[in-house]
């Protein structure tokens, strides 16, 4: 199950999830700590248990879920295909489409050395020409090469998933995923700034305002990788100054913040500077203007419910909860060795602050 967990993690939100993991042990102490102590979430709220969480997704997606079941039934690789031909050009779902079947051929490659994922391999082989399984095929490997950045054949897995990347580009011209997947590439070959901007310009040109594609070009810029702090605020926040109506790259910036807080002295105050909180209302004001179903939504609330219970804004973190509850194939959970005890932990310290500040189990069924 740990490899089920890691693998899936791996494959959310692309490049960010696919950093080292670095991960803030400090904070998920303090969260399980507050498991112990906190009040049951499940207790009279519908809450859905920490066993039953979808670790796969960050949100709903009955059609992806649909054929992942039927894919682990049958081992064929047509109703992942159907999936995506479906899909078409809706690039932010498509892009998260795409990353949960590569995940998923990448746990099933772990699980059963040699068997495992043996769809993906027909698929690539029966239909060379479908430019959703070049496109699956690619993230596929980036997943297999940035689980393991120490492994001797690191690089060579990469330089693999470039030349399906750009085989997958030669199949649908217009389609920015190739050129997304490639960001992740690029960061792991440690590519040239004037390289890693010429292969941004692609993707902005077919996709200039695509939440996932951000997520994934930004670890370049941060401070783990190939630039810093003030490099990857520029990044976000002139993305969020030119983004358009309902747009989700207002959030942006709150990715950024989450990337580069210290790794201790994680305390409350911190989350009520300036910065911060300036970073939170962008997140708020996205969700507020963006369609209730924008497929990258879920990953803003995820991150959003983190900062909250750290800020202990409780209420609007429980408001959130009620949004997003049962997935958590998303950052921030994604970068612990177990997702679901990550969130249920957050989501026991939201209630608990909750119920501390008049709220009950009562009120919280009679909201919309």
């Amino acid at each position: 199950m740990d490899a089920l967990l890691v693998l899936f993690a791996a494959a959310a939100l692309g490049g960010l999830v696919l950093l080292p993991w670095l991960r803030r042990r400090q904070a998920a102490q303090q969260a399980r700590q507050g498991l112990a102590v906190a009040a049951d979430p499940m207790a009279g709220y519908g809450f859905v248990p920490a066993q039953e969480l979808d670790v796969r997704l960050p949100g709903p997606d009955q059609e992806l879920e649909d054929a992942l079941e039927e894919i682990r039934r049958s081992h064929d690789w047509r109703p992942a295909a159907q999936l995506l031909r479906a899909t078409g050009d809706d690039w932010e779902r498509r892009w998260q489409r795409v990353q949960t079947l590569a995940g998923a051929a990448a746990f099933e490659l772990a699980e059963r050395h040699g068997q495992g994922g043996i769809w993906l391999r027909t698929w690539r082989s029966e239909a060379p020409k479908d430019p959703g399984g070049a496109q699956t095929h690619a993230q596929f490997l980036v997943i297999q090469a940035l689980r393991d950045p120490g492994s001797q054949d690191f690089r060579m897995i990469l330089e693999e998933a470039r030349t399906v990347c750009h085989e997958a580009a030669l199949l649908a011209p217009g389609s920015p995923l190739p050129y997304i997947t490639e960001l992740a590439v690029a960061r792991g070959l440690g590519d040239r700034r004037a390289d890693y901007d010429a292969l941004w310009s692609k993707v902005a040109q077919r996709a200039p305002h695509h939440m996932g594609a951000h997520l994934a070009a930004l670890p370049y810029w941060s401070q783990k990788w190939h630039g810093s702090r003030e490099e990857a605020a520029a990044f976000t926040e002139s993305a969020a100054a030119a983004a358009p109506a309902k747009s989700l790259l207002p959030a942006l910036p709150l990715f950024a913040v989450y990337d580069h807080l210290p790794e201790a002295n994680m305390v409350r105050s911190l989350f009520q500077s300036a910065v911060v909180e300036r970073a939170m209302e962008g997140a708020h004001f996205a969700l507020r203007e963006a369609p209730a179903d924008h497929p990258m939504a879920p990953h803003v609330r995820h991150l959003l419910i983190w900062f909250l219970v750290h800020a202990e804004r409780y209420e609007e973190a429980v408001e959130q909860l009620r949004l997003v509850d049962g997935h958590v194939g998303a950052v921030p959970w994604s970068y612990g060795s177990s997702p679901a005890a990550e969130y249920a932990a957050f989501r026991a310290l939201a209630v608990a602050g909750w119920e501390r500040g008049g709220g009950t189990s009562s009120d919280f069924r009679r909201q919309p």
